[in-house]
């Protein structure tokens, strides 16, 4: 007489019950996540804003200055003049709006480290707490399963 053969489908689901899954873990990892990812987005969003706004101010002003550079003098002596101001002021100017550009990326650089070690601690507390369940719930398990024999 052949055996009959063992419903694995059933022995799984039984083995899987023994074990329970706790879901709430893994959609308080998916909500910190996202909400860290949003505050990264917004940190990189507003240095482009504000890097976007010196460049746009500069160039204005670069254009306004080779404007008034290329009018027309009345001694060949003025058009040397205007060409060494205008590379003098420009020479200042990209001096400044470099070191705007410097504060700009180390606030957005500041604003990151500050978030990630938030995220981190944050991270570190959510797992040791979900290991501390995991824990509890397994021995739980085990202990329920050795009953039941």
């Amino acid at each position: 007489m052949a055996k009959q053969a063992q419903d694995m489908t059933a022995l799984m689901k039984d083995m899987m019950g023994a074990f329970p899954i706790d879901t709430k873990a893994f959609e308080d990892a998916y909500a910190s996540t996202t909400n860290l990812n949003e505050k990264l987005t917004a940190v990189a969003l507003n240095a482009a804003e504000k890097s976007a706004e010196v460049s746009s101010k500069w160039t204005k002003d670069t254009l306004t200055k080779l404007a008034e550079m290329s009018k027309a003098k009345a001694e060949p002596a003025d058009y040397a003049k205007a060409v060494t101001d205008f590379a003098s002021a420009q020479a200042e100017v990209t001096a400044e709006n470099l070191s705007v550009f410097a504060e700009i990326v180390k606030k957005a650089q500041m604003d990151t480290v500050e978030l990630m070690m938030s995220a981190g601690k944050s991270m570190t507390e959510e797992a040791s707490a979900a290991v501390k369940k995991a824990t509890t719930d397994m021995t739980a398990a085990a202990k329920k399963a050795a009953t039941a024999k």
